[in-house]
Order: structure tokens, then sequence, then C-alpha cells
């Protein structure tokens, strides 16, 4: 789950995270963990396949400053509660950056799910389960993370490798950081 589609991006092409570096961040790091056929995507039809994964966002729209205002956010909170209401039960979540995983958070409680007390907080490599679900925070795959290092590819690639073991065995979390 990333914030929003990039203005020069997911908004360009159609598809989250596609066309820009950190999409070529993210996919490289999600072929690396078997859950796509290829290593980057540059556009929609480029034979991207996806393997028990999905990649969507909070908000639909590319806001302006690249950061959506509040009211954005809930304007689009229909969408992203619509699509999560679509998976299984059990889903891993994974959060790529504080907001998105805020954004988790507010749909996972207004579908029902008790959040945990003390109220979940964003860090990379913590893990919650929630109303049934996992949820995983990371660093966002931004260029401004992943230049000054704040995010690597050995990072991203242990966090989507704990929600690939979660998701194989039911849920249970792996052994990362655990904080609920």
């Amino acid at each position: 789950m990333g914030l929003a589609p990039a203005a020069h991006g997911g908004n360009r092409t159609g598809r989250m995270f596609t066309g820009d570096e950190s999409g070529n961040f993210l996919f490289r790091a999600l072929f690396e963990t078997g859950l796509v056929n290829q290593p980057e995507s540059r556009r929609r039809g480029d034979g991207l396949k996806l393997s028990g994964a999905l990649v969507s966002a909070a908000c639909r729209c590319a806001p302006p400053g690249n950061r959506p205002l509040p009211e954005e956010l809930d304007n689009c909170r229909e969408y992203l509660k619509r699509e999560l209401a679509l998976l299984p039960p059990g889903t891993v979540l994974v959060a790529l950056g504080g907001l998105a995983f805020a954004a988790c958070l507010k749909v996972l409680a207004q579908a029902g799910a008790e959040l945990p007390r003390p109220r979940p907080r964003f860090a990379h490599g913590v893990e919650y389960r929630i109303g049934g679900h996992v949820l995983l925070a990371s660093y966002h795959p931004s260029q401004q993370n992943t230049f000054t290092g704040k995010l690597t590819r050995p990072m991203l690639r242990q966090v989507l490798r704990s929600a690939v073991a979660a998701a194989e065995i039911g849920g249970d979390p792996s052994p990362l950081r655990s904080s609920g």
C-alpha cells in the first residue's frame, strides 16, 4: 500500500508505482521476493504479473506537492475500504510510509477491527495483528529515502519476505521487530 500515484509515474502510466524510480526500487524488491515476474514496470501492458500481491494506494490521484491533504485521503478512503473488503481474511498488508500506514489503520478500524492498545505506531519493520490481518510497515521507496540510505533494498526485501512468510503460515507474523 503506497500513498498516491506519482505525477510522472503511476498517474501518467495508469499503474501504481510504474514509470518512476520509486516503482523501479519497489518492483526490483518484489521480483527478488517472488511476488512479480519481472524486476521493473514501465507502463501498463509491459508483461508485469503479480503473484499473491496487490499494489494499491491510499489516495487515488496525484496530490499537489506530492503529499495528499487530509480531505483528499478522506475522499479516497471508500475506494480503499472496498478494496480491502475484497481481500480474504488473514491478508497481510504492507504499508509503504507513515501516511499509508495511518490510512490502513483507519480503514481496518472502520471495518470493525479493534486496534491494539497502545495505538500502533509507524516504524520501519514493525508488524501488528489487527482484525485477522497482519500489518507490516516499511519506509516508502521514495528517492529521498532510497538515495539517502534510509531505505535500502535489503531492508525492503526483509519486510516483503516477512509478509510472504506471514501469508504462507496463515497470517502469523515472522520475527521482525514486533509491536503489538
